[in-house]
């Protein structure tokens, strides 16, 4: 068991007024079981950071056959990982990310729900029970707990009668422990009811997922996404025919395309039967129908609907457009048929010329696209420039005022987790962090990347587009850490 005498300091911190922690989360218990690394940590001080998040596994310490025996000997890499923050300053924070009945990760299966079942919420208070009394003495400057990791679909009055329990017995065992809790919806939305709790929150920094969970392995579709930008251009990429003429209206794209004579069009989807038409300046140059069905085709995955009755295919195929010189203004519409997605559009002045790109984004059902594309070749930011974009204002405006708010109302917020996958590009990851980064300053929000070590991360993350730094036998993204140390 820790001892206490490591960690031992004035209890500063309250749930109304958390400290702007920064750091990252740790994955040594997280659906395995390893011991967390002193290393980690010293690297962690060193840079400047003072905050780790132990994203914990039940069942690494809990015999399946008994769920109120605990294996000691691992609680005990718990007891380490505690007394290195204490050597080295770095408050540490433990969160069922697997707990009794429930978890995010789809691939691990409960015989019960915690939201709904008395047992499994019973196994749930005594998981932390017995954490509270283990760890009692020790002040919540230095370890705080996360009771469980983004629930999920869940009503909020459902969600307090679940955990209430737990709650209840860390502080029977040790009534000034910190107690954080995610918000609803996977740590997006503040938890407007338990603010009487005197109950700190975490939310989350993973907006837009089409940036953070581009290709993730774990994410249904994401190996659809478009290539990530930052700022996201929001063109509505649907398309639909003339089945649904209410809402059968053409991408626009404008400008002086000049020398720009080469046009790239990336269709996604196509349902039933679809049918292409591009015009420059009113001139039909491209004419094709899709006409999807089963086995080999024009397109790269077979889809039937069954509840329509028709096929749904993903044809994810490029298709080639010339356009004659001087056009000014491009159309590309769905003339006839149901509906299909565009899922990116290219123009380039020759096939060995360097591209100018444009993803597009699905919008919500019967939202036709909306407005003009502008295309700049010369612009300073980007060389599209759309109607509108998902940009710093629209993260401050949508994911930081509600929390901001709260936090205001005295509720101390963290951001438990955030950071973008290894196959989203570097450069966009950088621009994306930053403002996100600057955002979360400005309201006072301490933050925790996932992860230290690994595709979210800055050592070993395996991204293919990083210059990399040797780093006592890691590879180390000197890049994205000094950005990190700027905020």
């Amino acid at each position: 068991m820790v001892t206490p005498r490591l960690l031992a300091a004035p209890n500063v911190v309250s749930a109304s007024r958390l400290p702007r922690w920064r750091g990252f989360n740790l994955l040594e218990k997280f659906y395995r079981n390893e011991r967390f690394r002193e290393s980690d940590f010293q690297w962690i001080a060193d840079w400047g950071f003072d905050f780790v998040r132990l994203a914990l596994d039940y069942q690494q310490w809990t015999p399946a056959n008994d769920p109120y025996e605990l294996r000691e000997e691992i609680l005990e890499h718990i007891d380490e990982a505690i007394e290195f923050g204490g050597k080295y300053g770095i408050h540490v924070s433990l969160n069922l990310h697997n707990a009794p009945g429930f978890t995010v990760n789809a691939a691990v299966r409960h015989p019960s729900s915690l939201w709904h079942d008395e047992e499994m919420q019973r196994q749930f208070a005594f998981q932390w029970r017995r954490f509270a009394r283990r760890y009692r003495g020790i002040s919540s400057d230095r370890v705080s707990f996360n009771l469980v990791n983004e629930p999920a679909e869940i009503e909020e009055a459902t969600y307090l009668r679940a955990v209430r329990g737990a709650i209840d017995a860390i502080r029977e065992e040790d009534p000034e422990r910190l107690i954080i809790s995610d918000g609803l919806n996977w740590g997006r939305d503040p938890i407007v009811s338990m603010k009487p709790l005197g109950i700190a929150q975490s939310t989350r920094g993973y907006e837009p997922m089409g940036i953070s969970h581009y290709r993730a392995s774990w994410v249904q579709g994401s190996d659809r996404y478009p290539v990530p930008q930052w700022p996201v251009p929001r063109v509505n990429g649907r398309l639909y025919g003339s089945n649904r003429a209410e809402w059968q209206t053409p991408l626009v794209l404008e400008g002086d395309f000049g020398a720009a004579r080469h046009l790239r069009v990336r269709v996604g989807q196509v349902s039933s039967r679809s049918r292409l038409v591009v015009q420059a300046d009113g001139v039909v140059v491209f004419d094709h129908d899709f006409i999807p069905g089963s086995g080999e085709g024009e397109w790269n995955e077979v889809v039937y609907a069954e509840e329509w009755g028709v096929y749904q295919n993903f044809y994810d195929r490029d298709y080639a457009v010339e356009l004659p010189a001087g056009t000014k203004r491009i159309e590309i519409l769905n003339a006839e048929g149901d509906w299909m997605t565009v899922t990116q559009v290219g123009l380039r002045a020759s096939p060995d010329a360097t591209e100018f790109s444009l993803s597009l984004q699905t919008a919500t059902w019967g939202e036709p696209p909306d407005g003009v594309v502008r295309f700049d070749p010369n612009s300073a930011t980007a060389p599209f420039i759309p109607p509108e974009s998902i940009d710093a204002d629209w993260l401050k405006a949508n994911r930081i005022a509600p929390w901001r708010e709260f936090k205001d109302e005295g509720v101390g917020v963290h951001v438990g987790e955030w950071g973008a996958h290894q196959h989203t590009p570097h450069a966009v990851v950088l621009r994306w962090a930053e403002d996100n980064l600057r955002l979360w300053r400005e309201a006072g929000f301490g933050w925790a990347l996932w992860n230290l070590r690994g595709s979210f991360g800055i050592v070993d993350s395996g991204r293919t587009d990083v210059a990399y730094e040797d780093f006592h036998g890691h590879r180390l993204d000197r890049q994205f850490l000094e950005l990190l140390r700027r905020y």
